[in-house]
């Protein structure tokens, strides 16, 4: 099994919205006195199926709202959903497309 390390998780744990850094910190409160040792996915699992606005979609690959915006326009993101006059982008389209902007810088 991979694991991860330290560095990755805090790498991800600065991507997450307010929100969700704030329900990450309540999660180590409430387990941080037992002896269980949460893998990444229980920590982070709830994030899965979720949507992103494209403000935090944006925030999530650590580009600019109008370098998003151009990803969106050439079609290398496509919202999944509509809310309203929101476009809602999934969390496993970002996380493919952000590996790929890896693999692209060499990261």
């Amino acid at each position: 099994m991979n694991h991860p390390t330290a560095d990755a998780v805090f790498q991800d744990f600065r991507k997450l919205t307010k929100k969700e850094r704030a329900r990450f910190y309540e999660l180590l409160s409430e387990n941080s006195l037992s002896d269980e040792d949460l893998s990444h996915e229980q920590v982070f699992g709830h994030l899965s199926g979720a949507e992103f606005t494209a403000a935090e979609a944006a925030q999530y690959l650590d580009v600019s709202m109008s370098t998003f915006r151009r990803y969106v326009s050439a079609s290398k993101i496509r919202a999944t959903s509509q809310i309203g006059r929101s476009d809602m982008f999934a969390t496993a389209d970002l996380k493919a497309f952000k590996r790929s902007l890896r693999e692209v810088k060499g990261v």
